[in-house]
Order: structure tokens, then C-alpha cells, then sequence
């Protein structure tokens, strides 16, 4: 007899990317589980070719229609690893046992705000596995999942023909300012590295890609604001190594196990989402021992104190040593 199950996660897209083990464990560990996932509509590429997933639920704005059509699929447990006032909601209008991930905001909040750190030296995923404890579903330690659909691949072909041996994917993707390099930093570790480099992002990091290729040393193929999730994903599934401001596709490119140096500005490792068993010599660089670090558990668009030490500190030279050694 099947049991089914809906997962609870609207965004965003490392967010969601980070519930793939809960969705791995509980398909493949609690017999006849049926298992759905809710999340937004534009999110709907992130898993729809993710065989531990029955069905996908997708909300497109309308929180009646959508628990309209979620009361008729009859759920026997929910769970909840967004845990907002939307997936409230849900779960109130449900008729179904739920399980919720808590998110620690006070403990976030004790953090950015009077650095007082009180966090568990455990990754999320970590603890989004807690949700399963009452169905014995435990963690396989197969690290995350992500899944490109046919014909959604990124074509080595397409690359210019000396990228094809090998390159680095350059992540300058990321919703807010504060968690990226400032655009010397990224044309001194272009320069000084002398290796292909492939720039990926959204388009609202064209403006940033245009500075650094305004002086390039040739090594630099831009793709920001050109490409589709998935084939960004395929980018740097096929790249030699990985270098990410702490941002979705640096999650993704854990789930590859790639090898990957993420560097943090306002936002910190210890909220518990650094890349999550990543490829063996995969490192963290950040600047240490400022008092207003971390300043925010997202970021802002402009450095609050005004001096963006978080980023203009950090050493592009260790950096260039890294990619020296592993590339």
C-alpha cells in the first residue's frame, strides 16, 4: 500500500537543491512511499527529471487554487522544510500528520546581529534529515542529488575549441552585491591564473561579466544571462574545477561532487550551508575576525559598514595558488 508524502520547499534554487537527500532517503528508504514535491512554478526545472520525485506541485501565486488541488491527492504526512507562513498554510489546510524543519532564525538572528554564535556545527542537510527520524529514514551519506533532463545538456561542441581539455567554472551568480568578489579581484585571479575560464550567472550579472571582459587576457567565455538553469548545471558538471560565491550553483556543483572554492563574503559558513560533500580538495576562503561578519543570513546590495572588508579583504593570491595546484 502506498504512503504519500508531500515535501514542502517554494525556493530558492540552492535551497531546494539541498533537500534532494531528504527526497533520495525517504523514496528509497520507507517502503511504498509515494513522494511529492511543492515548490514554485519557476523552480519546476530543478526537478522534474529527478527520479525520487512522483509528482511535482507547483505554485503559481494562487494559495486557494493550490490547496484546492492538494486537498484531492489525500496526503498521509507532510513535509515541511520551508517552514514559512505560505507552507503554514498548506499544512492548516491539509488533513495530514507534518514534520518541520527548524530553521533556528533566533539563533541566525543572535548571530548577524550581536555575533553571538549559537549555531549547531551540523550542516542543514544534516538537519533536514531530522524530519524523516519517525519513519527510521536516515541518511545514506550519498551526499546530493541533481538531475539535467535529455537534451538540456550544455554541448561541449558550442565551447570554444582550447575550453573543450578543460576549464573553470566561474560562479558570479548570486541575488545580492555582498556576496560577490569586487570585479578587480575577479580579473586579478583571471589574469594571474592563465587558464580557460567559463563565467556563469543570471542576467543580472551581465553588468559585472562586461568589467571583466573589458580587460581579459583572452581566457574568458561569458554565459551570464544566456543560458537556462539546466544547462548551467551542465557547465559545471563537465568543468575541471569550480570557484563560487555562496549561491545556488555552488550547491549544484556539490552535487557533482565537484571540486569547488567557495568564497564567502557577508553570509558564512556557519549557518550550516557550505557545499555539502563536495569533490576531495574542495576549500572555503574567507575573511575571519570581523566584528560585522557575518552581517546577514542573505545580504544586501551595498556593504552596510561601507568598507565591504568581507570581500576587499580577501586574498585573490590564495586563490590563484589553489587553481595552480588542482587545475
Amino acid at each position: 500500500m502506498k504512503t504519500k508524502f508531500l515535501i514542502i520547499r517554494f525556493s530558492s534554487i540552492g535551497d531546494i537543491v539541498l533537500t534532494s537527500p531528504v527526497v533520495r532517503c525517504l523514496k528509497t528508504q520507507y517502503p511504498g512511499a509515494e513522494v511529492h514535491f511543492l515548490t514554485k512554478k519557476r523552480n519546476a526545472d530543478l526537478l522534474q527529471a529527478n527520479p525520487y520525485i512522483d509528482k511535482i506541485q507547483l505554485y503559481d501565486g494562487s494559495i486557494s487554487n493550490l490547496i484546492s488541488d492538494l486537498k484531492a491527492e489525500k496526503y498521509d504526512y507532510i513535509i515541511d522544510l520551508h517552514n514559512n507562513l505560505r507552507s503554514l498554510a498548506v499544512k492548516f489546510s491539509l488533513n495530514a500528520q507534518s514534520y518541520s524543519f527548524n530553521k533556528l532564525n533566533f539563533r541566525k538572528l543572535l548571530l548577524t546581529r550581536f555575533g553571538i554564535n549559537t549555531m549547531p556545527d551540523r550542516h542543514i542537510v544534516d538537519r533536514a534529515m531530522e524530519t524523516l527520524q519517525s519513519f527510521n529514514v536516515e541518511n545514506d551519506g550519498k551526499g546530493l542529488d541533481y538531475f539535467i533532463p535529455d537534451g538540456d545538456e550544455f554541448l561541449q561542441e558550442e565551447l570554444p575549441e582550447n575550453f573543450r581539455s578543460g576549464y573553470i567554472a566561474l560562479v558570479l551568480a548570486g541575488t545580492y552585491t555582498t556576496k560577490k568578489m569586487p570585479v578587480a579581484k575577479y580579473r586579478n585571479l583571471i589574469s594571474g591564473s592563465n587558464v580557460p575560464f567559463v563565467l556563469l550567472g543570471g542576467k543580472s550579472e551581465r553588468i559585472l561579466a562586461s568589467e571583466i571582459l573589458d580587460w581579459n587576457t583572452g581566457n574568458v567565455v561569458d554565459f551570464t544571462g544566456q543560458l537556462r538553469i539546466n544547462q548551467s548545471a551542465s557547465l559545471v558538471k563537465k568543468a575541471r574545477l569550480v570557484i563560487s560565491n555562496d549561491t545556488g550553483l555552488m550547491h549544484i556543483a556539490a552535487a557533482f561532487h565537484k571540486k569547488i572554492l567557495s568564497v564567502w563574503g557577508n553570509t558564512s559558513p556557519e549557518f550550516g550551508m557550505y557545499p555539502y560533500l563536495p569533490g576531495k580538495g574542495s576549500e572555503m576562503i574567507e575573511v575571519k575576525g570581523l566584528a560585522c561578519r557575518p552581517c546577514s543570513k542573505l545580504g544586501y546590495r551595498k556593504c552596510p559598514k561601507k568598507h565591504f572588508r568581507c570581500m576587499n579583504d580577501i586574498q585573490e593570491d590564495k586563490i590563484i595558488d589553489w587553481v595552480k595546484q588542482e587545475f
